[in-house]
């Protein structure tokens, strides 16, 4: 087995061994120990020995006997039970995959949204904390920090390890689908460093993703968030120069565009939307399929696009479905109204300063012919970004309206 196809198993079997675990143990910070130690040993000892024919049986039961040993601090009895565990395939790993417990529980409520998105990478993705660190741009101690203080909160919060029921079961499957949606949109345009995308992380977000839908496929935003996901993946290889710098979605190459992608995230849309509720994922992916569906950036369907986002603004007001519902906007009745409808956001403190909606009002204002409004604000938008590959490109659109 190749290097790339061993991790892709581990990082596929780490949430299910876990899961296995937590629901023997009860205990999540040790078993999340046991498992990554676990994990550790099956890189070293696989490549060497082969894969057992029952990786996660053999996981499972290095890792509970690791479990044991914590417990005992009996270092004898560790190195007897490691050097055996690859020749026992226990009989009570149970069949189920509680991933979805296991995220649940990583998105408990008494944690912030960083500390969801930290537990959910280290748990049930899988990723080291230094992965995860590097990925936020953090350094691995405060990272480390981060997710021993989430560990010990759901610990003190006293949270069993199963589903919640009604009302309770709804709300924190919005909070497992928001955490995999910021992950996503991290990995899809990263909030600061070099390069615009994280790959790693906006595929990560989407397997876990699936693996939600394929236990709750009945589940309308679910099937939404992922197809949005996979629609919106389809583009990343035409974002990009081959000098990593960003290329926007009107002036992409969409023959680069993966259609693969495309078709399943389409399909998964439209069974979505066919639905009896309509929530805001399934209606952001109906908007990414309708710019999928366009060959050419002209080909859009602008006035379709406006109504998605004029219902999205109604059932989940939010200043950025606003503004690009302006952009949308824009397209159909002309960059005035689209200002028109930004002037609305000016007051609105969670977007004041905002790189989007300065450069945004940079691009209208472009269209109207106010080069030196243009020019000022893709100046401003550039400062107000922590990304090195957007900064690039606003400060380049700067430059050709100055000259203009």
């Amino acid at each position: 087995m190749t290097a790339p196809a061993l991790e892709d198993l581990l990082r596929a079997l780490t949430p299910q061994v876990l899961g296995a675990l937590v629901r023997r143990y009860g205990q999540f910070e040790g078993c999340e120990d046991a498992v990554q130690e676990a994990v550790l040993a099956a890189t070293v000892q696989w490549p060497a020995e082969g894969v057992p024919h029952h990786p996660r049986g053999w996981l499972t039961t290095v890792a509970a006997r690791r479990f044991v040993d914590q417990l005992r601090s009996d270092q004898a009895r560790r190195e007897r039970e490691s050097a055996t565990a690859a020749e026992v395939v226990p009989e009570d790993v149970p069949d189920t995959d509680d991933t979805l417990l296991l995220l649940f529980l990583c998105c408990h409520p008494t944690l912030t949204a960083a500390s969801q998105t930290a537990l959910t990478l280290r748990a049930v993705g899988g990723l080291t904390t230094a992965e995860i660190a590097r990925a936020f741009l953090v350094p691995e101690a405060t990272m480390a920090a981060r997710i021993s203080r989430a560990k010990q909160r759901v610990k003190a919060a006293g949270s069993t390890f199963g589903l919640p029921a009604g009302a309770e079961r709804e709300e924190r499957l919005r909070v497992v689908l928001h955490v995999l949606y910021l992950i996503f949109n991290e990995g899809y345009t990263a909030s600061s460093g070099r390069a615009l995308h994280r790959a790693d992380l906006a595929h990560e977000a989407i397997r876990l993703t699936r693996t939600v839908h394929a236990q709750l496929p009945e589940d309308d935003e679910v099937t939404g968030l992922l197809a949005l996901m996979l629609l919106t993946h389809a583009r990343r290889a035409a974002r990009t120069t081959a000098d990593g710098d960003l290329v926007p979605l009107d002036e992409q190459d969409r023959t680069r565009w993966d259609r693969g992608l495309i078709d399943e995230g389409t399909e998964l849309a439209k069974g979505a939307l066919a639905g009896r509720s309509l929530g805001p994922y399934q209606l952001q992916a109906a908007i990414a399929a309708t710019h999928a569906d366009a060959t050419t950036a002209k080909e859009t369907n602008w006035p379709q696009v406006h109504a998605l986002y004029l219902i999205l603004e109604r059932i989940a007001p939010n200043p950025m479905v606003t503004l690009n519902r302006a952009i949308a906007l824009a397209e159909t009745e002309g960059p005035r109204a689209g200002l028109a409808l930004l002037a609305t956001l000016d007051d609105d403190a969670r977007l004041a300063g905002h790189h989007r909606l300065l450069s945004v009002r940079a691009h209208l204002l472009e269209q109207t012919g106010d080069t030196a409004g243009a020019h000022a604000h893709y100046r401003r938008a550039a400062k107000a970004t922590a990304s090195l590959a957007e900064q690039r490109y606003l400060e380049s659109r700067a430059a050709r309206v100055r000259t203009a």
